[in-house]
Order: structure tokens, then sequence, then C-alpha cells
């Protein structure tokens, strides 16, 4: 919303155009001519126009049907926000944001009155500028409206397991051990700093990031190295990736960092 105000101030009406309430679309549209990456967008924009409009005029008796093979179908669910900015939204997730800008910054007096932003000889190539981080990101795992209550977050998912585990005593074995990281002894030796180092990233392995996705948690699940030893509790997590599931257990004690000289 921010960059479409930024691209409408003091827009040319002939840039415009007279009859287009879309000024957006008619800014891209005009620049798509002469710039080929602009006319690339406007490609990708129009086919997603249709694809909504499609899935607009479908009767209402086939949208289950098509829920149900939806990890096939290649139609995207837009939200009415990103349906309304679908211009700049589309040419920021394919990285060309910035050079339509800069684009339109070096041939603003085409679009722009003198006293525009981007006709700025300081402002506009800012702004182009400052699109180059936004446009370097991957946006392949945008929220979707019904994320929130399908795919809860590790720190949800870690809440709920605090308060199912709530009803037992205060001293039972079954609540949940602190996450922190502790030190033994303050000497820093590096075995010891070691342990602390693979805990911590231990622990924030358990939250979602990037690659990988936390499905179930559960503290105190033991585990019995050998036969003449006693079962260890510890923290069992499923953690799914692109390509694979990965079952993860950590002892309790080096999850706290106090291992110490256990084997």
């Amino acid at each position: 919303g921010v960059v479409e105000a930024c691209l409408l101030h003091m827009l040319k009406r002939r840039a415009a155009g007279f009859l287009r309430s879309d000024k957006v679309a008619a800014l891209f549209t005009k620049v798509g001519k002469t710039c080929a990456i602009a006319g690339d967008v406007c490609k990708k924009v129009q086919e997603l126009q249709q694809q909504l409009e499609s899935r607009k005029n479908q009767p209402n008796g086939q949208e289950p049907l098509k829920r149900q093979g939806s990890t096939t179908s290649k139609t995207p669910v837009l939200t009415p926000q990103a349906i309304k900015h679908i211009w700049v939204r589309t040419a920021l997730i394919e990285k060309v944001l910035d050079k339509i800008v800069q684009y339109i910054v070096d041939n603003c007096s085409k679009y722009y009155e003198k006293e525009a932003l981007l006709a700025d000889p300081v402002c506009g190539p800012i702004l182009a500028s400052l699109l180059v981080g936004p446009c370097a990101l991957e946006y392949t795992k945008l929220k979707t409206a019904d994320h929130y209550w399908t795919d809860p977050s590790a720190d949800e998912l870690v809440q709920r397991h605090r308060i199912h585990g709530a009803h037992g005593r205060q001293d039972s074995p079954s609540k949940r051990p602190a996450l922190g990281i502790r030190k033994r002894h303050s000497s820093g030796s590096t075995s010891e700093d070691r342990f602390a180092a693979s805990a911590r990233e231990y622990v924030e392995s358990l939250h979602q990031n990037s690659r990988t996705h936390l499905l179930y948690g559960k503290n105190n699940v033991l585990v019995q190295p050998k036969d003449d030893l006693e079962a260890i509790p510890g923290y069992l997590s499923l953690h799914q990736s692109a390509d694979s599931l990965t079952l993860k257990w950590t002892p309790n004690q080096l999850m706290n960092g106090t291992l110490g000289d256990s084997e």
C-alpha cells in the first residue's frame, strides 16, 4: 500500500489513463510497453485475474470438489487485501519491483509531474534502493486466511502441552523443565561451552523456522539406552521439512545444560 501511494503521487493524468479507475494497473500497463520486466508482470497479473474470475464464476456446488483437489490446483487463494494490491504484490514476489521502480525513476518525465516523489532526484532513487531488500526475499510461505487455526506455531504447541500437564502436582516430573541454558561452573571450559551451545541450538530448533516445522513435542519421554541402565527422561519432538520427517530426542539434562560428567 505504501509503495502504491508513492507510485500514484502526482502521476500524470495521461499516464494514469482518463477512463481507468485502477491507476496502478494503467501505470504498469503503460510501463510494460517499453520495459520487458514490467511487461512480464502484466502478463502474470492478467493470468491471475483470469483464474480468480473463473473461480468466482464457478457454481457453489463445485467448491468442495475444488478444495478436495487443492493440492494439485494451481489457482492461488488471495485475500481481498492481496487482490487490491495485486500489481505491486506480484512484482514483489517475482523479485522485480525494485527494477520496475528504478526504470520509472529513470524515465519519470514521461509519467510524473515535476513535483512528484518519484521525480525527485533524491527520493526517487532512494525508494528504488529500499525495495532491493524486500525483493531479495523468498515469498514461498505466505500465510493464508485460515493459517491461524490450521497451522499453530511451535510456541502454541508447547503452551498447550504446558496447560495439559498443569493438572498434575507442582513437583510432578510431568512438568516441562525450563528451556534456559544454565552452566554449572563459570570456569568457561571448552566442554561446558560446547554442551551449552548444543543445548541452545536444540532448544531453538524446537521452534518453527524457515526449514522445519514442529509437528509434535512431548517432554519426559523415557528412553533406555542399555539394558543395565535405567530409563532417562528427555524431550521427544517430530519435525517436518520439505522432503522428510525427523524424530529427535534429547535428555532433559542436556537441554538444561547440566549434563556434567554423565556418559
